[in-house]
């Protein structure tokens, strides 16, 4: 401070002095040109310009320093408070204002599906802000989303820092006036016990009462999966993330294209699940109302009682107060529209269809959702169908075995609950094999199978990421393809969507990124809570589910007949059909030659390798038919059980 007086001093006197000695105006006499020198510079100081005896100039020269050091001493203040302020900002720590906004807790590869998904349905009718709570640097965090995400459009993302499990940092989130909240796992290994910690919080946050917004939580590990249930409260859905993944990949065994059907469908960007109003169908049969909309796919019913039936036999009679499940755009595309007329009886197949026979499967590679596909292609299998299971010598953290297997199948210790004894559906086979060497996937005979399971490992389970395996097993599957001339359908897990078009297959195969599956389904489900049972009835063994079926079945091939006839025809096979894949597309576009929800009056020349997609009851078969229950139950019928997602 010192320094700084003389350096002041030392600048401002002198030039002052010189301003006065070179006014022609100045006073003539020394005193006077001093008290003009004195006048400049405590002005140019703000030290007051009082004249007089040398004390009232030091008082003045007093006053004036002790409001400068007042005015900095303020300025000082208010630039501490505005930055103490702007850092808890940077650190996204303030408390979010918002009405009718979507939260995100936690942090994991499913967060950027997401986001992105939530953004894109977040901004209709107006946008509201989607607001991201992760125990991260909010600078982190916005820069990943808009890295992965991309541009929010009209929709806004918020990220806020902390522990969500913190009841006090969960509350700047504003969960009370959220319109949904969705609680993500991580990919530690304590990830479930974190959600259930996080869905203890938010019922700290929003009290013990009914109020407050629908929650949306996923576990990894079904043990979980009832506590939290409970911690969710009676608004709450809770989705098992790895038996959602493993029903895909055992789906995808025997319907060939489901995966590339389903990612269209959960998405929304283009025709998704949505009600319709059943008015003008009350009082007649399902059936009618599968051939009443233009611009829609009727495939099920939400009764008047709030329960879901999907592909309901086309006589069940629709009864006051249902909704219709429909494939549609929007909701202001599921206007009603007679199309009976656009039907050509004459260009309906004849021929009846296959019922298809036992499968052979070969299963490459071992994590924890293993046992989990290993189970759900047991309880869909023909009876005599075989699986073939390699793993790896050296797979670590695994142990015990699969109970109905020839040899032993290395388990994750999770995985140790009973199991539902062999019925003879599915012979599973073991053989431990260097998976992790090139030449032993070189030696293999694929041409006994119909389909090829290729699973990666655990992360954290190697020092390479688990993509990386999988990579390199399917190179050498597309060598060991071009050596023998063989060529054989691979189902692929991957954890990255990002190396999806680095993975060496044909284009339009089956690949499932486990993260983004689970964000997609999050999405929908937190946009329509009613959906979750629709959902889970797709993704279950048993019950309806999306087939992909050569057009052969429905329309008589090379004719050409519109989309309301495959309608009709399947409708009478006990089918809603929702779509077609046309196989002359299966490489050469974007959508792979996948058409959902065309118009009922598109008229199109159908060949033999063109595929229908549909909702049908009955279990999976390896050429893509479905059958009916292996119970013999008819599950089409109203009173029928209908699944629910906890």
């Amino acid at each position: 401070m010192g320094w700084l007086v003389v350096s002041c001093l030392a600048v401002v006197v002198p030039v002052s002095a010189l301003l006065v000695w070179t006014d022609p105006g100045s006073p003539r006499s020394l005193p006077g040109r001093l008290a003009a020198v004195w006048r400049t510079s405590a002005q140019t100081l703000r030290l007051g310009d009082v004249t007089g005896t040398p004390l009232r100039m030091v008082l003045a020269a007093l006053l004036g320093l002790v409001a400068l050091l007042c005015v900095s001493t303020l300025v000082g203040v208010i630039t501490a408070g505005l930055e103490k302020r702007l850092t808890e900002l940077s650190r996204g720590r303030s408390t979010v204002l918002e009405h009718g906004h979507a939260v995100v807790l936690g942090w994991s590869d499913q967060v950027f599906t997401v986001v992105a998904e939530l953004v894109a349905a977040q901004a209709w009718p107006r946008p509201r802000a989607v607001v991201v709570l992760a125990d991260r640097d909010k600078t982190e965090m916005e820069r990943a989303l808009a890295a992965h995400v991309g541009a929010a459009g009209r929709g806004r993302v918020v990220c806020r820092s902390g522990p969500a499990s913190d009841p006090a940092v969960l509350a700047l989130v504003s969960p009370r006036t959220a319109r949904t909240v969705l609680v993500l796992p991580s990919g530690e290994a304590t990830g479930d016990a974190e959600v259930l910690r996080v869905l203890l919080a938010l019922r700290t946050v929003l009290g013990e009462g009914e109020g407050g917004p629908p929650v949306l939580a996923a576990v990894r590990d079904d043990r979980f999966r009832a506590p939290a249930r409970l911690a969710a409260g009676p608004r709450g859905t809770v989705l098992e993330s790895d038996t959602v993944t493993a029903r895909l990949i055992a789906q995808c065994a025997g319907r060939p294209g489901l995966s590339l059907v389903l990612r269209d469908l959960l998405d929304f960007a283009g025709d998704e699940f949505h009600l319709a109003d059943a008015t003008a169908f009350q009082g007649r049969p399902f059936g009618a109302a599968l051939l009443g909309h233009a611009t829609s796919c009727v495939v099920g019913l939400l009764t008047a009682e709030g329960r879901t039936v999907l592909n309901p036999c086309p006589r069940t009679v629709i009864e006051p107060g249902s909704r219709l499940i429909v494939v549609t755009r929007d909701d202001t595309s599921a206007g009603a529209q007679d199309c009976r007329h656009l039907v050509d009886a004459s260009a309906r197949a004849t021929a009846a269809a296959s019922t298809g026979d036992a499968s052979r499967l070969l299963l490459l590679g071992w994590n924890r959702r293993a046992p989990l596909v290993i189970g759900q292609l047991r309880d869909s299998a023909r009876p005599g169908s075989v699986l073939d299971v390699l793993t790896d010598g050296g797979v670590a953290g695994t142990e015990g075995a699969v109970p109905g297997t020839e040899g032993s199948v290395p388990a994750p210790a999770r995985e140790s609950e009973p199991r539902a004894p062999d019925d003879g559906r599915l012979k599973v086979r073991h053989r431990p094999s260097a998976l992790s060497r090139p030449e032993s996937l070189l030696g293999l005979d694929l041409a006994p199978y119909d389909a090829v399971l290729v699973l990666g490992p655990d992360p954290g389970a190697g020092p390479d990421r688990p993509d990386d395996w999988t990579l390199v097993t399917l190179l050498s599957l597309r060598l060991l393809e071009q050596r023998t001339g063989h060529r054989v359908r691979v189902v692929t897990e991957l954890t990255d969507d990002r190396n999806r078009a680095l993975a060496p297959l044909d284009p339009g195969s089956d690949v499932i990124v486990s993260g983004e599956l689970t964000g997609l389904l999050m999405a929908q489900i937190a946009q329509s809570p009613h959906l979750a049972a629709v959902f889970d009835e797709l993704f279950s063994a048993e019950g309806s589910g999306i087939s992909l079926r050569p057009a052969g079945h429905y329309v008589r091939e090379g004719t050409t007949a519109t989309f309301a006839t495959v309608v009709a025809a399947a409708r009478d096979r006990g089918e809603c059909a929702i779509g077609y894949r046309r196989r002359d597309r299966w490489s050469s576009s974007p959508d792979h030659g996948v058409r959902l929800n065309p118009h009922k009056g598109e008229r199109r020349e159908w060949s033999a390798e063109d595929q229908v997609v549909v909702v049908a009851t009955g279990s999976i078969r390896p050429d893509g038919n479905v059958g009916r229950p292996h119970d013999g139950t008819d599950r089409s019928t109203p009173n029928s059980r209908t699944a629910q997602i906890t």
